[in-house]
């Protein structure tokens, strides 16, 4: 038996769901994911089975220097997820903090440690890699 995963945006406007959800998973601080999220770092998870339930037509890019793609929902704004440079939106990394229900995820490590802000402390025990994992 196939477990579903449901989430949605703040507005509720766009709605998607998984089956499943990919390792490894970690806490990204990197400048640019702090700032979409507003947040001191973001968490983004790759999925399975991704099925846009509603709104995908809302769904908008940002296309930073660098070649990523930040995706958003143009009515309310909310961070969807991320792409690597020349990824399609099936292969989106989808933000953890979007899902309306617990899920089955662990995060595993700290990516881009030495852009974290100085405002916040890490304090758990997981790794944590200056830069992508080494």
């Amino acid at each position: 038996m196939s477990s579903t995963y449901q989430g949605s945006c703040l507005c509720g406007q766009i709605r998607f769901e998984v089956t499943g959800f990919h390792q490894p998973t970690a806490h990204c601080h990197c400048s640019m994911c702090r700032k979409f999220h507003g947040a001191p770092f973001a968490a983004l998870t790759q999925v399975d089975n991704l099925t846009w339930l509603s709104g995908k037509h809302l769904l908008k890019d940002y296309v930073a220097p660098n070649g990523t793609t930040r995706t958003f929902c143009e009515h309310c704004g909310s961070s969807v997820g991320f792409r690597r440079k020349g990824d399609d939106l099936t292969q989106i990394e989808l933000s953890l903090a979007l899902f309306d229900s617990d899920i089955e995820v662990e995060v595993d490590a700290h990516i881009y440690t030495d852009y974290q802000s100085n405002w916040y402390l890490i304090s758990d025990d997981l790794p944590q890699f200056k830069e992508g994992r080494e």
